[in-house]
């Protein structure tokens, strides 16, 4: 009998009869349905109608329900054999009441077999460039990682009750053909970057292999098993934003120190400047057996500019 470590070429007829649910079928989830190839029915919850036509365009069946109502939940108790959590928390708090929504619903019924969560990065803070394995001790420094935190406790209590959950902790997305998925506009706004001495370590994954990752974790992950997915660029952020400058022969971006970038840019943006670290992704490689279409920044920009 097939198991899930095998490689997912190898479950043609249990493979097709398997019931995928994405929570939060955006940009990252298409690419991972787009990936399966049809091989599991896949199902996807929408809080927008307005999207119902695009999610079945996509061969999708859409699931109308929003995490932020629990009661149109409901129909979601027992319905797949795995699910793929993409959604975002809310936007303010400590909690993300989103997933715990999501996980109570789960239990209801027939758990699903497995369930993976794209966390965030940011659960680590601020590791003075330091690299950084899935045992590090989390210390979120934003309300958006403690969110993300507390999504992923939820996530754990689910696996204690037997999914097998899988964490993957993601860093900065970006893909040419994804909405905001590259430095152009930012290069284009002139948006100064820190200055070498105060620059921070920062971290990737084009969209393609992240989806990729997505579903390698869903039928390879180790149970209750963190993943960092991320690239192998080793770049700092303004070397990230004067490659893409070069790359789209724009002007490479003014470098000024941070105390002056505290004066200039928001604090959103000023929060990545913030966090320097470096991800170590062996457990990517050896256990999810994934290997990057696009190993490093460079390959994933300049393959569209090639396009």
């Amino acid at each position: 009998m097939p198991s899930n470590q095998n490689p997912l070429g190898a479950l043609p007829a249990r493979f097709r009869r398997q019931r995928l649910l994405i929570i939060g079928c955006g940009d990252v989830g298409l690419r991972a349905t787009r990936s399966l190839a049809g091989r599991p029915r896949v199902l996807a919850l929408t809080s927008s109608s307005a999207r119902v036509p695009e999610l079945r365009a996509a061969g999708v069946t859409p699931l109308v329900g929003n995490l932020d109502d629990a009661a149109s939940l409901a129909r979601l108790a027992g319905l797949a054999t795995r699910v793929l959590h993409l959604a975002p928390p809310p936007s303010a708090g400590d909690i993300d009441t989103r997933s715990l929504a999501l996980a109570r619903v789960l239990r209801r019924r027939a758990l699903p077999q497995a369930l993976v969560y794209a966390s965030t990065t940011g659960v680590y803070g601020d590791c003075a460039g330091a690299w950084v394995a899935e045992s590090r001790t989390l210390a979120p420094a934003t309300p958006r990682a403690l969110r993300r935190v507390n999504a992923e406790g939820a996530m754990r209590h689910l696996g204690r009750a037997g999914v097998r959950v899988s964490m993957l902790r993601v860093p900065g997305i970006y893909a040419p053909d994804r909405e905001g998925g590259t430095p152009e506009a930012r290069l284009r706004r002139g948006t100064p970057v820190l200055a070498q001495p105060d620059d921070v370590y920062t971290n990737h994954i084009h969209a393609d292999d992240l989806a990729r990752a997505c579903v390698a974790a869903l039928w390879r992950g180790a149970p209750q098993r963190a993943y960092n997915v991320a690239d192998a660029s080793e770049m700092k952020m303004g070397d990230y934003f004067d490659l893409a400058a070069d790359l789209y022969g724009l002007p490479r971006p003014p470098r000024v120190p941070r105390s002056v970038a505290q004066e200039q840019l928001p604090l959103s943006l000023l929060s990545f400047m913030g966090e320097s670290r470096r991800l170590v992704t062996t457990r990517m490689q050896r256990e999810l057996r994934l290997r990057l279409r696009y190993p490093t920044v460079r390959q994933g920009l300049a393959s569209h500019q090639r396009g």
